[in-house]
């Protein structure tokens, strides 16, 4: 959660730099915020998100599905990589300053993600994890009574 807090903080950050273009006494100042802005974005997406689909594969996919499991996550890793850079230009020639907003909302969400759906899984058995995610899903695929 630090990682995804830290990554929207930098794209505002990088919005806001784009957003201060405008503003006379402010334009000097916009080059070192873009700047402090990737710089942050990287550490921060290096200190936790980057290693995310490989953490899954390893601590929560039970060993008879880890190379199904794994070849999967590592392609919808690789596939949402391809579409964020794909978008990224049509995005930002339409809006520098909405685009990295859009950006900063997605970590917002992926915050809230983390906080209310990801297990914590330190100091946890694999067997203690795949009962607590049963248990989980088997609660919200079982119909509700009428």
């Amino acid at each position: 959660m630090v990682s995804s807090a830290g990554m929207c903080l930098s794209c505002v950050l990088i919005g806001l730099a784009f957003g201060f273009q405008n503003i006379s006494h402010l334009k000097d100042a916009t080059p070192v915020m873009v700047f402090i802005g990737i710089l942050a974005y990287t550490m921060f997406y290096s200190i936790g998100m980057a290693g995310i689909p490989w953490v899954l594969m390893s601590e929560v996919f039970p060993i008879n599905v880890k190379g199904t499991a794994g070849s999967l996550v590592t392609l919808v890793n690789w596939s949402c990589s391809w579409v964020v850079s794909y978008t990224f230009n049509f995005m930002f020639e339409w809006n520098p300053l909405g685009t990295f907003f859009i950006y900063a909302a997605v970590c917002g969400l992926t915050i809230v993600f983390e906080a209310m759906l990801v297990p914590e899984t330190k100091g946890r058995a694999l067997e203690e994890l795949q009962a607590s995610l049963a248990n989980f899903l088997s609660k919200d695929c079982t119909p509700a009574a009428d």
